[in-house]
């Protein structure tokens, strides 16, 4: 049975962490809609529509100790067992999400890739959230609709260049990009040598950046600047409502935490330690 490890690091504590782990109040700022812990009475549930199947009593819990907490959670007719747990390593605090099974890299089915893209999202959230600063948000589950608007201390030109620079970009979301920066230009994650169907640039200027994919799918970021501080809109648009594409869009929102962090936090290192994921390629991904 495949396990899958993703790792982030944190300034916080391990008892902050420990208790963002395993307190109600806490999940629902980080990781959930809804949330009910009691440890001693075995249980230990979210839900919502922040989560997917968002049904309660979906999980179980299977024990804890002073570092972790471990649940079955059944989903789309799977029993996963999950454990988060606080590790230190290298004088460094660690938080780890551990998942099985865990799918193969590269599958391409939406449940797999929300799987996939599920956890860093939410550990973006709980790093920010114990380091005392405001969560970036969800994906919610019970709508199509895929737009998404946050603030960053920087300026928009700072962002384009987040964005279009594949040395930046590979700090921040923790994977390779190669872009042709132009309009008419090809984009694709990772190498443009090894995607046959790279996704086009259909808009790119100081306020804009937007690429459109194979299949008719529009991925846009659209910047207001005012005063160093920018409002940044994200949408995806172009697909079929009755299967939205969730787990490529909580990829990209679990980005944007750690590219708000690097342009607002003046001793900014990478959030992402370290994926163990079965079938992940060499190079993918850029972590530190």
């Amino acid at each position: 049975m495949s396990t899958g490890t993703v790792r982030v690091r944190t300034s916080a504590t391990p008892a902050r962490v420990y208790q963002a782990l395993t307190t109600a109040d806490d999940l629902r700022v980080w990781l959930a809609e809804h949330a009910h812990v009691d440890l001693e009475g075995g249980e230990f549930e979210y839900w919502g529509r922040y989560t997917p199947e968002g049904e309660r009593h979906r999980q179980k819990l299977l024990g804890f100790d002073d570092r972790s907490v471990r649940y079955s959670w059944s989903l789309y007719g799977t029993e996963y067992v999950v454990e988060l747990a606080v590790e230190q390593r290298d004088g460094e605090t660690l938080i780890a999400a551990t998942q099985s099974p865990y799918p193969k890299w590269g599958l391409g089915e939406d449940r797999d890739e929300v799987l996939q893209t599920f956890w860093p999202l939410v550990l973006g959230n709980l790093v920010e959230h114990v380091e005392g600063r405001p969560v970036l948000g969800f994906c919610d589950f019970t709508t199509p609709e895929q737009r998404f608007e946050f603030d960053i201390a920087a300026t928009p030109a700072a962002i384009i260049d987040a964005l279009t620079d594949p040395d930046v970009f590979a700090r921040w979301f923790g994977a390779r990009m190669e872009i042709e920066p132009h309009v008419g230009g090809r984009w694709s994650m990772g190498s443009l040598a090894d995607e046959p169907n790279p996704a086009k640039v259909v808009a790119l200027d100081e306020e804009n950046l937007a690429l459109e994919f194979p299949g008719g799918m529009v991925t846009s970021w659209e910047l207001k600047g005012s005063e160093g501080r920018t409002r940044l809109t994200f949408v995806q648009s172009g697909f079929d409502p009755a299967s939205p594409p969730r787990g490529p869009w909580m990829g990209w929102l679990s980005g944007f935490a750690d590219l708000r962090r690097m342009l607002e936090l003046p001793d900014w290192r990478p959030m992402w330690h370290s994926y163990d994921i079965p079938g992940l390629p060499d190079g993918v991904l850029v972590l530190e």
